[in-house]
């Protein structure tokens, strides 16, 4: 017997499968109705839960002047989902010089894209009183980092931060964007489903290392994405492989193609496959990104190869 079975039963109740059965509860016995609902009945009783559920949503709105919005998202941090953000908005614009970028850091508590696009200050305010985001490598960039101290703790409630990411995400003049990349922060908690519920979602991209403790919350993220009804684009496996700068022997540190299969579990596609390189780590750090400082290497072709993914994969934009 389970620790929920000795605990309900110690506790006075047991509880019996079957047809009706005399239940003891608080002294007294209750008899449990075990009849099945029938088909027609199960489904009318989902119809209502549904329409009670639906009326404390929020009703989705579009971000003025953004076409489509993409997020960026992991089940757990530390997988590399920031940097991957900050490469793929710059690789949208590298394959569309056309195409007008942006790109949102959600992450309230950890924002790390003003370092990663080397931004730092307070957004101006246009006529309008909404904020202007600052524009660095030809991306439009907006973060809570911009607006506290670079070293001063986040330490808010749950409502301060969604009044924080309701700023960030109606109290910004974007202009004229075809896409809006959104780093999310890690886990499937308040944030994510805010962003969800609030706004329309052309396509979310997972971020995971091959590693199967990582796997197992990509697998949440990417399961509460599908609860909420927003489209899973793809996997990107990133830290697959290491080449030794020597030797070239390549070592898989994480595991291999863990990604892939759990991609196939979950009937979608592998986006890409990014390498665990020093110098993805290092234009990080010092706000170059590879993708925009060293745009021959083989880790900037990885990333463009994951944009182009993205952009097929994405429906077609309103008019």
């Amino acid at each position: 017997m389970g620790f929920w079975g000795r605990l309900l039963r110690f506790g006075g109740v047991s509880l019996w499968r079957g047809g009706g059965a005399a239940v003891p509860f608080g002294g007294s016995r209750v008899l449990v109705c075990g009849r099945q609902l029938s088909g027609a009945e199960s489904e009318t009783l989902k119809q209502r839960r549904t329409q009670v559920m639906s009326r404390g949503l929020p009703k989705q709105k579009p971000i003025e002047g953004v076409k489509q919005v993409i997020v960026v998202a992991s089940g757990k941090g530390g997988v590399g989902k920031s940097t991957t953000a900050v490469n793929l908005a710059l690789a949208l614009a590298v394959n569309d010089s056309s195409k007008a970028i942006g790109l949102l850091d959600a992450d309230v508590y950890g924002p790390s894209i003003p370092k990663m696009m080397n931004l730092k200050g307070n957004p101006e305010l246009a006529q309008n009183n909404l904020m202007r985001p600052l524009l660095n490598y030809g991306i439009a960039c907006m973060s809570m980092g911009f607006l506290v101290e670079e070293t001063a703790p986040v330490v808010w409630r749950g409502l301060m931060v969604m009044s924080a990411i309701e700023r960030l995400l109606r109290q910004v003049d974007w202009g004229q964007l075809d896409y809006l990349v959104v780093d999310m922060p890690p886990g499937t908690g308040d944030v994510q489903l805010s962003v969800s519920q609030n706004i329309p979602i052309s396509g979310a991209v997972i971020v995971s290392t091959p590693q199967d403790i990582a796997l197992i919350d990509a697998h949440k993220g990417a399961e509460m994405f599908r609860k909420v009804h927003v489209p899973v684009l793809g996997l990107v496996q990133n830290m697959s492989v290491f080449q030794c700068p020597k030797c070239k022997h390549k070592t898989h540190i994480f595991g291999a193609d863990g990604a892939r299969r759990l991609a196939q579990t979950l009937d979608l596609d592998v986006l890409g496959d990014i390498p665990l390189h020093l110098s993805i780590r290092e234009a990080s750090d010092t706000g170059l990104p590879v993708v925009f400082s060293k745009p021959e290497s083989d880790e900037t072709k990885a990333y463009l190869r994951v944009a182009a993914e993205v952009v097929r994969r994405l429906p077609l934009p309103p008019e």
